[in-house]
């Protein structure tokens, strides 16, 4: 099996591995971390080789920018202050912690590698975040506390992590000179970011097709990534601004076919490179292992160590910072969104995997100095890396279910059902209040008027029921009984119709592309219902 194959392996073992992980209750990145372990130990299967300069540029763009499509501009800076708390902080906490016992538990690194190893385990994977905690029904809060965590992590720890590189290579640190670069980074990933989601804005306009805008958004997170790193910026934080740019001011209320696959298609990107990256963190354990040979004692022993480490700075972090936290909010009663239990904490705690950001950093080690020397302990930072991945990513993530029926912790439903019906009647009354304006401009029969202003109710009522009272809900479920026999029907119908076409590819003389153009107006027409 060549690499080529091995990629298509994976590819198909991500899309196979979701079905699976529904039915055994499991978290898919997980269980595709699992599969890639087991790939690891077949003979024929070959070691992963992918040269450590293309795994940020590849992996990561696509993955945030699908991260952040589940977020927002408002609950970014809603949350600003507590994720800067609960989140950027601990970074620094973490890697400074880590760096100290890695410097003296593993043979033969530097200070400055061991800063390295400190920032790549630092960092909370917002993928598996998402995929672990949120298959849990975790309450919406500490998911967006999470996913804002794990993004606004990967920024932080990615720009120390390439600080630490630098020292490490060169042999030489300048604290001025560290955290002018900090800043420097910040500053031109923003401006980038900014400057990519205008233009991109600007283009998609031009653009007008669907298909072609859906495919843009493809392109931009990498442009948005390498420009900012081409620049000396935060790649990282370039696609994090170009994607929430993107979300909060390219969006059409009327492009709604382009919504719907624009969707569809950033789920199966996700999909796709979520599972790659997972397996691939499976697949590595067969050069980790490797590295171990002959000395397990001693490379367990430093594993050990700072898995503890970052596990324990964790908790340590998080309860004072988690009870600060509850503290201010209610002072200022604000719209933030923070943990309002211990047990709450905990759960916020245990969700602390690391992932694709933590291989893709350790994979990127560079193999030599500037002075052409191997990088010093680059397989045991590598070993200790990989065991930290794999201990909080399994281990947690196979017991995340547990710990929050165990404690439990559960979705706010009742919140979501009333903002769900607060959004029904502003999208009933803005229907309704649009039918008036049309009602004064043009001569609308009253029988017409009166099924219009139903169905201007009906938009609200299909989204919430308990918006209307009990005599009216009566007379909507008669009205949707009948909207949905005759919705039946005609689908039955527009099916024979799809069939027909369809059979007209196979016979003498028809041009497929004209089927296909009829058969696109048939699908269109079927999805509008």
């Amino acid at each position: 099996m060549d690499q080529l194959a091995l990629l298509f392996v994976l590819l198909i073992g991500a899309v196979v591995v979701v079905p699976f992980a529904d039915r055994l209750g499991l978290p898919s990145p997980v269980l595709m971390t699992l599969g890639g372990m087991v790939l690891a130990l077949i003979p024929f299967v070959p070691n992963v080789n992918v040269p450590p300069e293309l795994i940020l540029p590849l992996v990561l763009p696509p993955l945030l920018y699908a991260s952040v499509q589940r977020t927002s501009w408002r609950q970014f800076t809603a949350n600003l202050k507590p994720i800067l708390l609960l989140a950027v902080a601990l970074v620094f906490v973490t890697t400074a912690a880590v760096a100290a016992v890695a410097n003296a538990v593993v043979p033969g690194v530097s200070v400055a590698a061991a800063v390295a190893l400190g920032a790549l385990v630092a960092p909370p994977d917002p993928v598996a975040a998402s995929a672990v905690a949120g298959s849990v029904g975790l309450p919406r809060r500490l998911m967006s506390i999470l996913e804002g965590e794990g993004l606004f992590n990967d920024v932080t720890a990615i720009v120390l992590y390439h600080v630490a590189i630098a020292a490490a290579v060169s042999g030489s640190f300048s604290l001025p000179g560290a955290v002018g670069q900090l800043v420097l980074s910040a500053v031109v990933a923003v401006a980038v970011g900014l400057a990519l989601g205008w233009a991109a804005r600007r283009l998609m306009t031009v653009l007008g097709d669907a298909t072609l805008r859906i495919g843009l958004t493809l392109l931009v997170p990498f442009v948005s990534y390498v420009l900012a790193e081409e620049l000396h910026g935060s790649g990282v934080l370039a696609v994090l601004t170009t994607a929430l740019f993107l979300a909060e001011y390219a969006t059409d209320a009327d492009d709604v076919l382009g919504r719907l696959a624009g969707h569809t298609f950033w789920e199966i990107v996700d999909t796709l490179v979520t599972g790659v990256a997972f397996g691939l963190i499976g697949l590595e354990l067969h050069n980790v292992f490797g590295t171990a040979s002959g000395r397990w004692g001693e490379m367990l022993t430093a594993g050990g160590a700072v898995i503890a480490v970052v596990v324990g700075v964790r908790l340590l972090w998080l309860l004072p910072a988690a009870w600060l936290a509850m503290k201010l909010h209610r002072r200022r009663d604000i719209d933030e969104e923070v943990p309002v239990s211990w047990r709450e904490t905990v759960v916020m705690w245990w969700s602390g995997m690391r992932g694709v950001a933590s291989v893709a950093l350790a994979l990127a080690i560079p193999l030599t100095m500037d002075d052409g020397s191997p990088f010093p302990a680059r397989d045991e930072i590598l070993f200790v890396a990989f065991a930290v991945i794999i201990a909080t990513l399994v281990v947690q993530g196979l017991t995340l279910p547990w710990l929050v029926k165990k404690l439990g912790v559960r979705s706010d439903t009742d919140a979501e059902r009333e903002f769900a019906r607060h959004l029904a009647v502003r999208a009933a009354k803005a229907a309704k209040f649009r039918l008036k304006e049309i009602e004064h401009t043009e001569e609308i029969p009253d029988d017409l008027l009166e099924q219009l202003t139903r169905r201007a109710w009906d938009v609200g009522a299909r989204i919430s029921p308990d918006m209307i009272d009990e005599e009216r809900r009566e007379a909507h479920a008669q009205r949707v009984q009948r909207i949905r026999t005759v919705q039946r029907i005609q689908a039955e119908m527009l099916a024979a119709a799809r069939r027909e076409v369809l059979s007209a590819r196979s016979e003498p003389g028809a041009d497929p592309e004209v089927v296909d153009r009829v058969l696109r107006h048939l699908d269109v027409r079927s999805l509008r219902g």
